[in-house]
């Protein structure tokens, strides 16, 4: 399948003023003006990111309230209920919020619930709100969810029990009536950054407690890597606060790591440094297949372990709920890769819709975002759920998935989601006329270009000027993430030295020259691309910078992304 590639401009005159006072390569001045970087101030807060800099959590709304409502119920002996989502997000949120208030009020007063995934669904529940009434608990703090809730709310506030809502969500006209909400994505919410994740919100509360208290920075500063790791996770952008909550959340993963990030780095088998995308690749789905393949109360008792022992036999029911994933999430793409490939119907359509009665619920969305890397379109993917048939759909950039599902209701039971990612139930009688309607609304909306790869290029640079100091200033651009993305480079008109060739077969390993200099670089899955180096023509490469290691020797190699003839 072809890509687009398309090459980011930036204002030369910002380019070229912020040269004169960095003095730095200027196709990294241009990646900085391109990201809103262009003065030496934000220049110097980018590259050197302050716990200085954050935000007094007291301009959030609400926040006030919050702790008003937190202080009369340590007052008032009442039992508080930590409630959050079984993501990354919800349960890292929970388990910052969990143990500082254990370390403040009394520990028997107290209690968390993740709901299950598949008894309960996601957000705020009937269960979860019947079993704190049961248990008499009066204050509910929900984090990562609550938003939208506002029946079961409204439910609890009948039956005794009030809520404190932090969240992250786009909130809707109609709000819940909990004592405080807490979203910075309110329209009348005054905080400056808007694109905190659920545990950044419910962080911000533990600042503001911790601040009436009198607490020194480090009672708030160890929840860091939690903080981090759901940054990672629920991919919100890594700019303002989130940057620097991201930097020095991988600096305590670093140095001092919660146990449960210390047991996952363990059994993933990692030796080098943590960077953020170890977090995304590597702790994010051991996290997420508890919910996904089991419970994902066992990711909170992980992350709030008393000792390494306790932390890593829970790491080791992760890890093993992670592998039965990627065994269920590996055959269902096979067998939906079959499926599409024996139906010519399907193979010539803009949209994917499957469906299999066997399928594991849980890993229906990563088979979507999977099959999108084979047929880049729509995708939805179905399973059998008790009577009916439910589903997680993912969408391509630039395409509305959210409003084409909408435009599709008649079919469904219920649907919801976002511009990106949605789910939805439908009866089987329906699937038929649902899979022909949504390919109906994609295929009269969706422009045609976004139905090819796009390659977002950031810069042109030649092989020259690939030294150790350009690759130090690119490295302190990390954390890495949605809005700062790792830079990605061109350089054009390069031969093949003849020394390039296949490895472990699928790979191919790239020796390359321009000019007099020569570069190396790997190309993972890249194989196929070996003939158009044996033409010994020039070719135009495009490619991130990455450091390898081999006997100890570090070298700078670059990490193919696509390569094509030069015109």
């Amino acid at each position: 399948m072809g890509k687009r590639w398309n090459i980011l401009s930036a204002n030369p005159e910002k380019v070229n003023t912020l040269y004169q006072k960095l003095k730095i390569h200027p196709a990294i001045c241009k990646i900085l003006v391109q990201r809103g970087i262009d003065d030496f101030d934000k220049s110097k807060n980018f590259y050197r990111p302050s716990v200085k800099d954050l935000h007094d959590p007291m301009l959030m709304k609400d926040m006030q309230k919050a702790i008003d409502r937190i202080l009369q119920a340590f007052q008032q002996k009442e039992k508080i209920l930590v409630f959050g989502d079984y993501d990354v997000d919800g349960t890292t949120a929970v388990a910052c919020m969990f143990q500082f208030l254990n370390r403040i009020y009394e520990p028997s007063l107290l209690e968390f619930y993740i709901p299950h995934r598949y008894r309960e669904g996601y957000g705020v529940s009937k269960a979860g709100i019947d079993y704190a009434k049961e248990k008499g608990f009066t204050l509910i703090i929900s984090l990562d969810c609550g938003i939208k809730s506002v029946e079961l709310i409204q439910y609890a506030r009948e039956i005794g029990i009030e809520f404190i809502v932090c969240d992250h969500h786009l909130p809707d006209a109609v709000l819940p009536p909990a004592v405080a909400i807490l979203n910075p994505k309110q329209s009348d919410c005054n905080y400056p950054f808007k694109e905190l994740c659920g545990c950044g919100v419910g962080f911000k509360l533990i600042t503001a407690l911790a601040n009436h208290f009198g607490f020194a920075d480090e009672y708030i500063f160890e929840y860091l890597d939690l903080v981090a790791t759901a940054i990672a996770a629920d991919i919100v952008p890594i700019t303002g606060e989130n940057r620097i909550l991201a930097y020095h959340g991988l600096k305590k993963a670093n140095e001092n790591p919660n146990r449960g990030i210390k047991a996952l780095k363990q059994l993933s088998g990692l030796v080098k440094e943590l960077q953020i995308t170890n977090l995304v690749f590597m702790i994010a789905p051991r996290v997420n297949a508890a919910g996904r393949m089991d419970d994902a109360t066992k990711a909170v008792q992980m992350f709030i372990s008393k000792t390494d022992e306790e932390a890593l036999a829970l790491a080791e029911q992760l890890h093993s709920d992670n592998t039965d994933r990627k065994e269920a999430d590996n055959s269902i793409t096979e067998e939906a890769l079959a499926m599409i490939a024996a139906d010519e119907k399907l193979i010539n359509r803009k949209s994917t819709v499957v469906y299999q009665p066997h399928w594991h619920k849980g890993v229906v969305g990563i088979v979507a975002s999977r099959l999108i890397e084979s047929y880049y379109r729509p995708t939805i993917v179905l399973t059998k759920s008790g009577e009916v048939l439910g589903g997680s759909a993912r969408s391509v950039p630039g395409f509305n998935l959210y409003e084409a599902i909408h435009a599709c209701r008649e079919h469904l039971l219920g649907y919801g989601g976002h511009f990106a990612a949605a789910g939805m139930t439908l009866l089987p009688e329906q699937f038929e006329s649902f899979s022909n309607k949504f390919e109906e609304v994609v295929s009269s909306t969706i422009e045609p270009h976004l139905l090819i790869p796009e390659i977002i290029i950031d810069a042109e640079i030649n092989f020259k000027d690939i030294k150790e100091s350009f690759y130090s200033i690119i490295s302190q651009m990390e954390p890495y993430g949605p809005e700062n993305m790792r830079p990605v480079f061109i350089t054009r008109n390069v031969m093949d030295t003849g020394w390039s060739r296949i490895v472990k077969e699928i790979h191919l390993k790239f020796v390359l020259r321009q000019g007099n200099v020569t570069v190396n670089g790997i190309g993972f899955n890249m194989a196929d691309k070996f003939a158009l180096l044996q033409l010994k023509k020039p070719i135009d490469i495009v490619y991130t910078l990455d450091e390898n290691e081999w006997n100890g020797e570090k070298s700078i190699q670059l990490k193919m992304v696509d390569l094509r003839l030069s015109e």
